[in-house]
């Protein structure tokens, strides 16, 4: 198995996680506080991970270009708003819809790899986005 592959299976069963810890733990909490409480957990364990496996060692700030920090910036921007709208979404609704929906984000990256980054598209990444479409509606209908 690639390692991608293994490392993208561990970020789903993350993302189950997510759902579920976070509608158990934002029954009585604002979704702004909670999501701001899990930014601060997530920055602390990812500076022990950093630290643990070298990742600051021997790191020149100062070499990354402005275009780098910019789109860090942008993506970093992104993912706040995309936390604060999920965190929201959870605390009214059900998290297996809310998490349906919010993995159309795929069908929103292949738009936007498409656009941006060259990517190509074909009938396969279509059908793909499609049942994408397809399951998302069916497991939001009523």
């Amino acid at each position: 198995m690639p390692t991608w592959l293994l490392f993208s299976f561990g970020s789903a069963i993350f993302a189950a996680l997510v759902a579920i810890f976070g509608k158990i733990g934002i029954q009585d909490m604002s979704s702004t506080l909670a999501t701001t409480v899990r930014s601060f957990i997530m920055s602390g364990v990812l500076l022990v991970a950093g630290f643990m496996f070298g990742t600051f060692r021997g790191v020149k700030w100062g070499s990354f270009s402005g275009r780098e920090w910019f789109f860090l910036f942008l993506a970093g921007l992104a993912g706040a708003l995309s936390w604060l709208c999920y965190f929201l979404a959870l605390k009214l609704g059900d998290p297996v819809k809310v998490s349906a929906i919010d993995r159309m984000s795929l069908v929103f990256v292949v738009i936007l790899a498409v656009l941006f980054l060259g990517e190509s598209f074909t009938w396969k990444t279509a059908l793909g986005a499609a049942v994408m479409v397809g399951g998302a509606i069916l497991i939001t209908l009523k």
